[in-house]
C-alpha cells in the first residue's frame, strides 16, 4: 500500500491495493480480451468468453481476503493513511460489508450472464471481443459503484457501468428491434444521468464536499439561502437513480429494452442493472442525506407503491401467445420486484433500525431466481425461438429438469413453498414496512403478492400441462454452459431455501 506523509491533511491519497483488486481486475480482464481479439483467429475466438469466464470467477475469488469488511483506500484523511483498516470518513473507496455483499451480487450475475452468452458467441450471433469487452467494462463499473463514497465517484461508477450497457442492447447488427431498444435505453438512461448531475451540483454547491458522509453531516447546518439549492439537489438526485431502477413513472424503458436486447443482456440489465440502480439510490439517501428523510421517504413510499401495482397489473396481462411475451412477462415482472426493493429503503426514513439490509437480502434471492429463469427461456428458445410464454407448455415431457427448475424459480418469485427463500424474503420486506409505521404500505404489497400469484401459477402450471394439439420438436442437446447456469441458480436457490440465514441475516445485520 502507498502511504501518505505525516501532515494532517495531505492530498496524497493511500491506495490498497487489495481492496481495489475485484473491480480492478475485472477492467484489466475486460481489456486483455479486447487487445487478444485482435490476434487470436476467428476460429478460436470462443476462448474469449472462457477468458472472460475465468476472469469473473478469479474476481469473485478476491472477495474472500475482504470478508472482515473493514478496509478504505483513495482517503484524505490523516487517521485513514497508516494502515489497510482505514476510517471510511474522508474515503473515497469502502469495502464494507455492504460493498462485498452487492459485489457479490454483481460479479456472480456477470458470471452467470457469461455463461448464457456463450453459445451465441461461439454460434458467432454476437461479436465476440466487443460483446466480452462491453459486458467486462460494465460489470466493473458495477462492482465499483457499492464501494464509491464520494459523489463524484458514484456518477462515473454509475457510467461505467451504463455506457457499455447500450451498446451491448444494440450490438445484434442489422436487428431493427435491438436497435431501438439500445436507443430507448440510451435516451432514458442520459437523461437520468443529466438529472443526476444537475441534482449532484446543487448539492455540492450547498454542502461544499463531495463525500457522503460529510454530506450527511453538513446537510444538517445548510445556511437558509442554500436551504432550497440543498434541497432540489435532493430531489433531482433522487428523480435521477428512479429512471435507473424503473420505478414508476420513469420505466417506460424497460420491457422493450429487454424484449429487444439479446436474450442475455436482458437477463443482465434485470439483475445487475438493478443491482446498481438500487446500490446508488441507497448511498445517496441513507448515507448522505440522511438529513432529509422528511423528503425522500415519502418520495419513495409513494413510488414503491405505484412501482410494485403497475409492474404486476401488466404482467398479468401478458398474452401467453403474443411473441416475446416471455421476456415481456420478466421485464414486468423486474418492474413490480424494484416496487418490493424500494419498501424497505423509504422504510429507512422513518425507522431508526436498519433496514437496508432486507433490500440486500431481497435482491440477492431475486438475482438468484431471476437469472435461472432466464437461462430456462434461453435453454426453450433454441427450439422456440418465438420466446412466447406458451412455448414452455408441457415443458415437462422433453427436459424435466428443467421445467422443475423454471417452477422453483417462478415460485420463489410468487413467494410460495417450496421457494422458501422467496417467501422468507417477502415476509422480511412486509416486515420492514410495518415496523416503520407504514401500514398502508404493507396493505398495498399484500394485494400486490397475491397480483403477483395469478400470472406466474399460471405459467407454472403451464409447464406441466401438454396441449392436445401441441407439436413438440425433437429435444436438443443443451449447451453446457446454459445447463450450468441453470443448475447453479437452481442449487443457490435451493440452498438459500434450506438455509434462508445465509441471506436472511443481512435483514438483521448493520451493513454501513
Amino acid at each position: 500500500m502507498i502511504t501518505a506523509g505525516t501532515a494532517d491533511a495531505s492530498l496524497v491519497q493511500s491506495v490498497d491495493w487489495l481492496t481495489i483488486a475485484p473491480p480492478t481486475l475485472t477492467a484489466l480482464v475486460a481489456l486483455g480480451v479486447l487487445v487478444a481479439d485482435l490476434f487470436i483467429p476467428a476460429g478460436r475466438k470462443h476462448l474469449l468468453g472462457w477468458i472472460a469466464v475465468t476472469g469473473l470467477a478469479a474476481a469473485l475469488a478476491l472477495l474472500l481476503p475482504l470478508r472482515s469488511g473493514d478496509r478504505s483506500t483513495f482517503c484524505l484523511t490523516a487517521a485513514a493513511q497508516t494502515d489497510s483498516h482505514a476510517q471510511t470518513a474522508g474515503c473515497s473507496y469502502t469495502a464494507d460489508h455492504f460493498t462485498l455483499v452487492i459485489q457479490l451480487l454483481v460479479l456472480g450475475g456477470a458470471l452467470l450472464t457469461a455463461l448464457l452468452s456463450l453459445p451465441a458467441t461461439r454460434a458467432g450471433k454476437l461479436p465476440a471481443g466487443e460483446y466480452w469487452f462491453l459486458l467486462l467494462s460494465s460489470a466493473a463499473g458495477a462492482a465499483l459503484l457499492p464501494a464509491s463514497r464520494d459523489l463524484a465517484t458514484l456518477v462515473v461508477a454509475l457510467e461505467v457501468a451504463s455506457l457499455p450497457a447500450f451498446a451491448l442492447v444494440g450490438l445484434k447488427r442489422g436487428d431493427r428491434r435491438s436497435s431501438e431498444a439500445a436507443l430507448k435505453f440510451f435516451l432514458s438512461s442520459v437523461t437520468a444521468t443529466a438529472v443526476t448531475l444537475l441534482g449532484v451540483s446543487f448539492v455540492y454547491a450547498a454542502t461544499g464536499t463531495l463525500h457522503l458522509t460529510e454530506i450527511a453531516a453538513r446537510l444538517d447546518d445548510v445556511p437558509g439561502r442554500l436551504q432550497t439549492l440543498a434541497e432540489a439537489g435532493v430531489a433531482l438526485t433522487l428523480v435521477g437513480f428512479a429512471f435507473k431502477v424503473a420505478a414508476v413513472p420513469f420505466h417506460f424503458w424497460v420491457p422493450d429494452t429487454y424484449s429487444g436486447a439479446p436474450l442475455p443482456v436482458a437477463a443482465y440489465l434485470s439483475v445487475v442493472g438493478k443491482a446498481v440502480g438500487f446500490t446508488g439510490l441507497i448511498l445517496v439517501t441513507v448515507v448522505a442525506f440522511p438529513a432529509y428523510a422528511d423528503i425522500w421517504g415519502p418520495a419513495l413510499a409513494v413510488l414503491a407503491a405505484l412501482t410494485m401495482t403497475a409492474g404486476n397489473v401488466a404482467a398479468l396481462r401478458q398474452d401467453p401467445t403474443r411473441a416475446g411475451s416471455a421476456i415481456r412477462l420478466l421485464a414486468w415482472s423486474s418492474v413490480a420486484q424494484a416496487g418490493y426493493l424500494l419498501v424497505p429503503i423509504a422504510a429507512a426514513a422513518y425507522s431508526s433500525d436498519d433496514q437496508i439490509g432486507a433490500t440486500v437480502a431481497y435482491a440477492l434471492m431475486y438475482a438468484v431466481v431471476n437469472l435461472g429463469a432466464f437461462a430456462v427461456v434461453a435453454l426453450v428458445a433454441r427450439t422456440h425461438p418465438g420466446k412466447r410464454i406458451s412455448d414452455h407448455a408441457g415443458l415437462h415431457a422433453t427436459s424435466p429438469a428443467a421445467a422443475l427448475a423454471l417452477a422453483f424459480f417462478l415460485l420463489n418469485l410468487a413467494g410460495l413453498p417450496p421457494g422458501i427463500i422467496g417467501l422468507f424474503a417477502k415476509v422480511t420486506v412486509f416486515s420492514s414496512a410495518v415496523d416503520a409505521g407504514l401500514g398502508w404500505m404493507a396493505v398495498v404489497m399484500g394485494v400486490n403478492v397475491v397480483i403477483g400469484l395469478a400470472y406466474y401459477l399460471r405459467w407454472t402450471a403451464l409447464l406441466f400441462r401438454t396441449p392436445e394439439d401441441a407439436v413438440r420438436p425433437e429435444p436438443r442437446r443443451a449447451p453446457a454452459p446454459v445447463t450450468a447456469a441453470i443448475a447453479l441458480t437452481a442449487v443457490a436457490g435451493a440452498v438459500l431455501s434450506g438455509y434462508p440465514q445465509l441471506a436472511l441475516r443481512y435483514a438483521t445485520a448493520g451493513l454501513f
